[in-house]
């Protein structure tokens, strides 16, 4: 079974997620590539998808969005999981409560009729860089924490329960 672990990054750090479920899928013996889904020119030729995004403004990134919609019909047929990367765990106090709370709302913004197996938001990698001078006033205000919130254990933790649901026995 050959498992896309299929990618759309803004900076990197869900590029790196994705690299890391790869290899930890590879670990678990299955098949696994990481990708960029603007990179994939046939997902028919894979067997089951770990697919994920970076979340802006609790949405996935529109040319991942496109990827699901543009290849619905062959995901509904395979087992899909999907993970987002936000950021959660950089958010302190009351607002770290809503974390949780975004999952249905990214869930809404994705095709309808797309079946997955599993969900997970995961925090990113968030820079000073990467917000306007507005953002990043409003991020501090709320508490918020510049830096690599990303959180291996959970995410190693993931991949060992998905690599164990996938069907059929691993390939060596």
């Amino acid at each position: 079974m050959t498992v896309l672990v299929g990618h759309m990054s803004a900076d990197g750090s869900t590029r790196e997620i994705a690299e890391r479920i790869a290899a930890g899928l590879r670990r678990a013996g299955r098949v696994a590539e990481a990708r960029s889904l603007a990179e994939v020119a046939d997902a028919g030729a894979y067997e089951a998808f770990v697919l994920g995004s970076a979340v802006h403004g609790q949405r996935w990134l529109p040319p991942a969005v496109d990827f699901l919609r543009d290849n619905l019909d062959v995901l509904r047929a395979r087992p899909v999981w999907i993970f987002s990367v936000g950021m959660p765990d950089a958010l302190r106090g009351p607002f770290r409560r809503m974390g949780p709370k975004e999952v249905p709302v990214i869930e809404k913004g994705l095709p309808a009729g797309l079946g997955y197996r599993d969900h997970r938001l995961f925090s990113g990698v968030v820079t000073a860089a990467r917000l306007p001078r507005t953002g990043r006033i409003v991020f501090r205000l709320m508490g918020g924490r510049f830096g690599d919130h990303r959180d291996w254990d959970a995410i190693d933790a993931w991949t060992a329960r998905t690599a164990a649901a996938l069907e059929g026995p691993p390939t060596a």
